[in-house]
């Protein structure tokens, strides 16, 4: 399936912030095999969030994997000034490309530019930002991401209130758009997200840190009625 039809369709993404990066290759091949299309790269630079995690060095020594399992990388860069580093992870494989509507730049010729660049273009919004911020970027985006969590470590519960957020969300971009939650996803939260209107679901701790991560992406799944 190419990017657009992964992203159009309603699945749960395992990221890979959570993985064992001494065995990222066989937790991959783990997550796939249950059932796992679009793999989640969380991207940090220590400025727009503290820490710091993965560049594009990963995603292009992943892709070949991803990519023969018939998947797609969702490429999520939490990140100041987001226009100098789309082309790397374009270049490296990248299918999808978020950037955060608080980031600094023109985050409209961002939008741009990753499409130009060849990818979707996805915009993320923080728990602090209002629904309506996306008003201002109708038609450049080509999926939109509510931060369930404030962005910038794993593992975090799930914030109350963000499913009136997510309901808000898909109210303002219409039925069509993919609508994706990141953040305290598991199978406890999937279902009433998907109930609100999400079709995206981001999981990290909660597939990767699981003891059975196979039934783990599967249960999330299943709450979700996602692949």
């Amino acid at each position: 399936m190419s990017g657009a039809e992964l992203v159009g369709s309603r699945r749960v993404e395992p990221s890979i912030l959570s993985a064992d990066y001494s065995q990222l290759g066989a937790e991959l091949e783990t997550v796939m095999t249950a059932g796992a299309r679009l793999i989640h790269v969380d991207v940090m630079d220590g400025h727009f969030v503290p820490p710091i995690t993965i560049g594009p060095v990963i995603v292009e020594s992943i892709r070949d994997q991803v990519r023969a399992g018939g998947g797609g990388l969702d490429c999520h860069l939490m990140v100041e000034e987001p226009e100098r580093h789309v082309q790397q992870f374009a270049d490296a494989g990248a299918d999808s490309i978020t950037v955060h509507c608080e980031a600094s730049g023109d985050i409209a010729a961002v939008l741009a530019q990753i499409r130009e660049a060849g990818c979707l273009a996805g915009l993320a919004i923080n728990p602090a930002t209002p629904a309506e911020a996306v008003a201002d970027f109708a038609g450049k985006a080509d999926l939109i991401v509510c931060m369930t969590v404030n962005p910038g470590w794993g593992g975090q519960s799930f914030i109350e209130g963000s499913l009136e957020k997510v309901a808000r969300l898909r109210e303002l971009i219409g039925a069509d758009l993919p609508l994706q939650v990141d953040g305290g996803i598991g199978a406890e939260t999937a279902g009433a997200t998907a109930a609100a209107g999400a079709t995206l679901f981001v999981a990290g701790s909660a597939v990767f840190k699981a003891d059975d991560p196979t039934a783990a992406y599967r249960g999330i799944a299943a709450a979700a009625k996602a692949q």
